[in-house]
């Protein structure tokens, strides 16, 4: 690639960090997996940009090729069992940093313990992408997506109400 285009994939990284930083973000908690994660969805983004055919928004093919590879990242990690999920254990610790008034916190402490898939489509849900939309970035369809959402919100409320009835 010549030194033009070099400096346009820059330039679309640091315009669109936030969407790289928030995906690993769920998917990891630990500052050197975040870093891993994030060098990855690049080095995957660099990859795939010859592929890029401007049918969408740059940032809705970012978000798939980072939750791709969060995807394929996350299989990988689970059968290599190296992977380290929050668990409650962690949740009840003192040493975590944990505020459990702050409910944005505790939403995506919830997200994080779902499965891959679900965790991609509540980032997707999160940042106000329609359930048709969704289904296009992880080729699901919207059935698929609007199904899941239901059960992905019956999982996270049970999970609150477990958490809140724990800490009483």
């Amino acid at each position: 690639m010549d030194s033009t285009n070099k400096s346009c994939f820059v330039q679309v990284i640091q315009e669109n960090q936030g969407i790289i930083n928030s995906i690993s973000r769920i998917y990891y908690t630990d500052d050197e997996d975040i870093k891993d994660a994030r060098q990855d969805i690049i080095l995957q983004l660099w990859k795939s940009l010859p592929t890029f055919r401007n049918d969408s928004k740059i940032s809705t093919w970012i978000y798939r090729v980072a939750l791709n590879t969060m995807l394929a990242k996350a299989k990988k990690d689970h059968k290599n069992s190296s992977q380290e999920l929050l668990s409650e254990s962690h949740f009840n610790s003192p040493d975590n940093k944990f505020d459990t008034n702050d409910d944005i916190q505790q939403l995506l402490f919830l997200v994080n313990q779902l499965e891959a898939t679900d965790k991609a489509i509540m980032i997707l849900h999160f940042e106000g992408y329609s359930n048709k939309e969704i289904a296009e970035t992880l080729k699901l369809t919207a059935t698929n997506i609007s199904t899941r959402m239901n059960r992905i919100k019956i999982k996270l409320k049970e999970a609150f109400n477990t958490i809140l009835n724990e800490l009483r």
